[in-house]
């Protein structure tokens, strides 16, 4: 059995991910409405709803083996406004890493700390954010690494996320779990980032090299319901005015997968694009490779997925049902989601892809933790 901190918890998407082996001794989230649903599916024990920045380390119990830290993504992200770290929502980084900072003074600190986060924190300020995470973290007395993570690996949805996995000091487990150099599928993303760091930081880097798993069978189409509880098919009219935002690239889709005369799923993002003229319009882009776009809070109307169903000459619309982005994310349907459709969108679209954590998990944290563990018995 392995001990953990989950910050940022959400709705305890790491912990599904980790699995039964593993328990839980403090989670953490400032969202109330997340905390609801983190409760239902997990319990009320070990959950503390509050800003992490109002923490101390003498409020999280014990010593843990592992602590995640999934910090929002707004200010780091591609789409967000560029404050990076020193945004008020990605800069919920320093809180945290000041409760690590109070875990290592009092000798309680993490074997394994792992960050999550949106690709966009590797070249956020020309690569200085993540400089700096890797800098701050190696100060501390950890070895870093990172790697991305793209959840079409595991699931139908297109998701590449970037994980910091850091160890504490420099010890044997590294060896079974890195390679001398970067590889795929994992570090085509993080090369340009290494090459900016300081070569102080080079010198505790680590090339974590999970394997890479076996090519997922689940498709989109699999997991559509043909009558979902919470949305509605588009009208005729409605679906009409939804196509005629296409371009002609998209439209071009539309018609090869009308005359394929078979059902096929896509998923359709309405995206804001400059038109020929240089005019801000809205365009509504497809895609049928049986895999969804990337899940993202619903902070507007441009950012809910909608399926469509193709079959011949029929073409039917309509948003995403909740479940089935619970489905994206590696939820077992057991999981309760919130009754509220925004609600659930946004408790999906911000968290963790489950197999992505079991994955990490078996094939690093796991195998680390078992070799700290049996050099302790050892001694």
């Amino acid at each position: 059995m392995h001990d953990f901190y989950e910050f940022f918890a959400g709705g305890g998407m790491v912990r599904a991910g980790l699995g039964p082996a593993w328990r839980c001794l403090f989670a953490n989230d400032f969202d109330h409405k997340k905390g609801r649903v983190y409760r239902k599916n997990w319990g009320d024990v070990e959950l503390r709803t509050a800003d992490v920045g109002s923490l101390t380390a003498r409020e999280i119990p014990a010593r843990a083996n592992l602590a995640w830290a999934s910090f929002p993504c707004q200010d780091l992200s591609l789409a967000g406004g560029g404050a990076g770290l020193k945004g008020r929502r990605s800069g919920t980084f320093w809180p945290f890493w000041k409760l690590m900072q109070g875990l290592i003074e009092e000798d309680r600190a993490p074997q394994v700390i792992v960050l999550e986060n949106v690709c966009g924190a590797l070249t956020s300020h020309g690569g200085k954010d993540f400089a700096t995470i890797c800098t701050t973290v190696q100060e501390g007395g950890y070895s870093v690494g990172a790697l991305v993570v793209d959840a079409a690996l595991f699931v139908p949805q297109s998701r590449p996320r970037l994980f910091v996995i850091c160890v504490h000091g420099r010890a044997g487990p590294l060896h079974s779990c890195a390679a001398d150099g970067p590889s795929d599928p994992w570090h085509g993303r993080i090369r340009g980032a290494y090459k900016k760091l300081p070569a102080e930081a080079k010198q505790n880097w680590v090339w974590w090299n999970p394997p890479v798993p076996q090519r997922r069978t689940a498709t989109l189409s699999e997991i559509i319901e043909e009558h979902p509880k919470d949305v509605d098919w588009f009208s005729e009219e409605a679906t009409e005015q939804l196509l005629a935002k296409m371009s002609g690239i998209n439209r071009a889709k539309l018609e090869q997968a009308k005359r394929e005369r078979r059902r096929i799923t896509g998923g359709l993002y309405r995206r804001t694009r400059l038109d020929e003229y240089g005019r801000k319009v809205q365009r509504a882009e497809i895609r049928f490779d049986d895999v969804s776009g990337c899940l993202r809070t619903p902070a507007g109307g441009s950012s809910r997925q909608v399926i469509l169903v193709v079959d011949g000459s029929s073409v039917k619309a309509r948003l995403i049902s909740s479940r089935e982005t619970a489905r994206l994310m590696g939820l077992p349907d057991t999981y309760e989601l919130p009754e509220n459709y925004n609600e659930a969108y946004h408790l999906t679209g911000d968290g963790v892809v489950v197999p992505v954590v079991r994955h990490l998990a078996e094939h690093l944290f796991e195998p680390m933790l078992d070799w700290f563990k049996s050099r302790t018995i050892a001694a």
